[in-house]
């Protein structure tokens, strides 16, 4: 039977007394805490030693309760005070009480029945009565004794003389649970030690040192045993939503695709709204539907030209087309709010100039008024983006965001539903099936109205879509639940696996 070095040397020191508590074997031993209980679960799987473990609820005496074990309890240094001078005011009390300890303890003076409480001349006066001139030891003073001398006393032990609750509401005393451990050698060990063990000293490393010494021939190699228990690490590692976030970001530019950035999450509507073709009357241009900025209340406006093209495309329309018909506003184009969709950095993109054909796209944090629940956020990220070429069609468009949704997210099944957008046609819709929550609508896409190109200048088709990102991560993050991705819950964060 092969064992380690630290299993001979329990097994041996096990030997000499037949059973040990923990502590006594860590000692005998002089190796770490974790290395003999190693030992000990190895030499248990091969049936040479047994581990017995007992646990039980303790109550800990704590820093208040060693101070209230020298001084007194408050009650008992504030009736001393009393009985020295029969009457006191507050600041009379202040002289043995801090001010933590002050109110509580008149309401208990008053309880227990050892002073009265009035007022004179404006002030609040004790006095003693005759009960607290007589009073004597109660049953919380007895369990601040058994706990100032043996430090830790089992609850069944202390809940005979208080409630651990009462300890605890006072600061005295914790609840804590604690396991006593005992090794004991088992007939076969006792076997193997009166056969004799070698003790020969082991390594786990080959190292340079070894070799040339030749000391690897007086050494025996550690084995290790891959499905023995030990203590867990949590390494550092990138929160799980961003290291997707991450992944996408990387996915999409080894795609071709050219990353669109901008610093500022603070957006006019020009650029969110009005660049994109969407009349200023539209309903989703509401407060209802959308956040404003306080102050500062506008900001500006690019070139005169490209507001002048835009102004036309709304009031009497280009490529063909007949505009929205009414009078634009540029005062309310310049209204500065928090960006509601990534899309805004599309129109940027494309007043600024593409390469055609050319694909592009971006992952911002955008924010629109909702109610929070398992799948909708006040604020969360999207990946907006777009393809710009002289031969694509609506076809391209599906392949794309069906790619998206498989490849990228995971989802099993995905469908696509016919949808309206004040800046494509046709739009479309697209959701996918997660196992918990049905059909989930994560993207919206189409193709740019004309209007709109024409108006930033461009001449060719271009396709263009916008993803919940967020929901896409409860797919590959296995969640049901969308806020969990910005949970601060550490057994979430430690367990969460880094997937793609």
């Amino acid at each position: 039977m092969e064992l380690s070095y630290g299993e001979k040397l329990t097994l041996i020191k096990l030997g000499d007394a037949k059973r040990l508590k923990f502590e006594e074997l860590v000692q005998k031993t002089g190796l770490d805490q974790v290395a003999v209980m190693r030992a000990v679960l190895g030499l248990k799987s091969r049936g040479l030693a047994d581990l017995h473990e007992k646990s039980e609820k303790v109550v800990v005496i704590t820093e208040t309760g060693r101070s209230y074990a020298e001084v007194g309890l408050p009650e008992w240094r504030a009736l001393r005070l009393l009985h020295e001078r029969e009457k006191a005011t507050l600041d009379d009390l202040k002289e043995v009480l801090s001010d933590e300890e002050l109110k509580p303890i008149i309401g208990l003076l008053r309880k227990e029945g050892w002073a009265s409480v009035r007022k004179e001349n404006g002030k609040l006066v004790l006095e003693i009565t005759e009960k607290g001139l007589n009073a004597t030891e109660r049953p919380i003073d007895r369990a601040l004794k058994l706990l100032a001398e043996r430090g830790t006393v089992p609850v069944k032990e202390i809940e005979k003389l208080v409630p651990v609750k009462e300890l605890k509401r006072r600061k005295i005393g914790e609840e804590e649970t604690v396991t006593e451990r005992k090794v004991e050698i088992a007939p076969a060990g006792e076997e193997l030690v009166r056969k004799g063990i070698e003790l020969k000293e082991d390594v786990s490393i080959l190292t340079p040192e070894l070799i040339r010494s030749g000391k690897w021939r007086e050494v025996e190699f550690r084995r290790f045993d891959i499905k023995a228990p030990v203590r867990r690490i949590y390494p550092g590692k990138k929160q799980p939503y961003r290291a997707f976030l991450d992944k996408i970001r990387r996915r999409l530019i080894e795609m071709g695709f050219i990353e669109m950035t901008v610093e500022s999450m603070i957006e006019t509507q020009f650029w969110n709204f009005d660049a994109l073709f969407q009349p200023q009357n539209h309903p989703a241009r509401e407060w209802t539907d959308t956040y404003r900025l306080r102050y500062p209340k506008s900001g500006g406006l690019p070139s005169e030209n490209l507001v002048e093209r835009v102004q036309t495309a709304h009031e009497r329309g280009l490529a063909g087309s007949r505009g929205w018909g009414y009078v634009w506003s540029p005062d309310r184009a310049m209204l500065l709010m928090p960006r509601a969709h990534g899309t805004a950095l599309d129109a940027r993109q494309l007043a600024k100039g593409v390469e055609i054909p050319g694909k592009y796209f971006t992952i911002q944090r955008v924010f629109r008024p909702d109610v929070l629940d398992r799948t909708h956020l006040i604020e969360f990220n999207q990946v907006d983006g777009f393809v710009v070429g002289e031969d694509l069609n609506f076809k391209n468009l599906l392949g794309i965001l069906k790619r998206f949704a498989v490849e990228i997210a995971g989802a099993k099944k995905v469908k696509f539903l016919p949808d309206y957008y004040p800046f494509t046609e046709p739009s479309v819709q697209m959701s996918a099936y997660h196992p918990e929550l049905g059909w989930v609508e994560f993207g919206g896409a189409g193709i740019f109205r004309e209007e709109m190109t024409k108006a930033l200048g461009i001449d060719v088709p271009v396709i263009a879509w916008g993803i919940g990102i967020d929901r896409l991560a409860m797919f590959k993050l296995g969640i049901d639940d969308i806020r969990y991705l910005f949970s601060y819950d550490l057994r979430w964060l430690r367990e969460a696996k880094l997937v793609w």
